[in-house]
């Protein structure tokens, strides 16, 4: 069975992220800090969701003097929509039995 787009663990963590405000821009540093996601895995989620058309992006240059300008990301409506969907389907839902190892304890023979 194929996997649901945008839907790793990663992923959920990263739309998560963003959906604490999703009217706000968003800087990958402090992304990576509060999905505790290192660069190396943020930034391609990032730059696929960008590419999806589920994430806008705008540089914003620095106010000091030989600093490079930073990246900013924000959800777009339909990424807001698709974000809420997948952390709320990524939540266990109460009631619902996860699977978990039964253990059969052996007798001494």
């Amino acid at each position: 069975m194929p996997r649901t787009p945008n839907s790793s663990p990663q992923t959920v963590k990263v739309f998560a992220a963003l959906l604490d405000k999703p009217q706000d821009w968003h800087y990958g540093y402090p992304l990576s800090k509060q999905t505790g996601l290192a660069p190396g895995t943020l930034y391609p989620i990032l730059a696929r969701l960008v590419d999806g058309g589920l994430l806008e992006t705008r540089w914003e240059a620095s106010d000091e003097p030989g600093r490079p300008a930073r990246h900013l990301y924000r959800l777009t409506g339909a990424g807001a929509t698709l974000a809420a969907e997948r952390v709320a389907a990524a939540r266990p839902t109460p009631g619902r039995a996860t699977a978990t190892p039964r253990v059969t304890p052996r007798t001494a023979s």
